[in-house]
């Protein structure tokens, strides 16, 4: 009997680790987190989200997200993030990759390049889910992106994010935060 249990207490904690792999990959593209409920260990009612909301954008599909960035985004979504996350423009295209003679032409052309694009929707998710890690609360959010952490190697959660990989460890981490995993 005792085989038994030690089994199903061992399928349970797989099933639980399977729960949070699948948390952070529906985050990883952009469905927030859990269908139907909230995180495990939340009490937070959970909504699905396509991405961008920071930004400004109406995506209703994945399809429409895809060609909004093929066209490249409105020079309003970098002051759409301005306003919303209190870090000024010039930080937000240094953070992107925007340099700043760059970002004057951006901002005649009223237009950012795909690629520029890309990186901005991937620095708004990574603000969404620390918005979401303090419940909310901006200030906290946009101070735990900008402190150095030891778990990034010293380096703030938007310097780790300007790369996709850095971004996905951003992610990470944000989840393992969440779940009670503080490393």
């Amino acid at each position: 009997m005792g085989a038994i249990r030690g089994s199903a207490t061992w399928q349970l904690s797989i099933d639980n680790v399977a729960v949070c792999g699948y948390t952070l990959i529906m985050g990883h593209i952009g469905v927030d987190r859990t269908a139907g409920g909230p995180r495990p260990g939340s009490s937070r009612r959970q909504r699905f989200r396509l991405g961008g909301s920071t930004l400004g954008l109406t995506a209703v599909s994945p399809a429409d997200l895809i060609q909004q960035l093929e066209r490249g985004f409105s020079f309003k979504t970098l002051q759409a993030l301005e306003s919303r996350s209190g870090l000024a423009v010039s930080r937000l295209a240094d953070i992107v990759g925007i340099p700043e003679r760059t970002l004057a032409r951006r901002k005649v052309s009223r237009r950012l390049t795909p690629e520029e694009s890309e990186r901005l929707l991937r620095i708004s998710a990574v603000f969404e889910d620390a918005v979401d890690l303090f419940e909310g609360d901006v200030a906290a959010a946009v101070n735990w992106l900008t402190t150095p952490r030891k778990a990034l190697g010293d380096r703030t959660a938007l310097a780790y994010a300007r790369t996709e990989p850095g971004a996905r460890e951003v992610e990470n981490l944000i989840g393992r935060l969440e779940h009670g995993i503080f490393t």
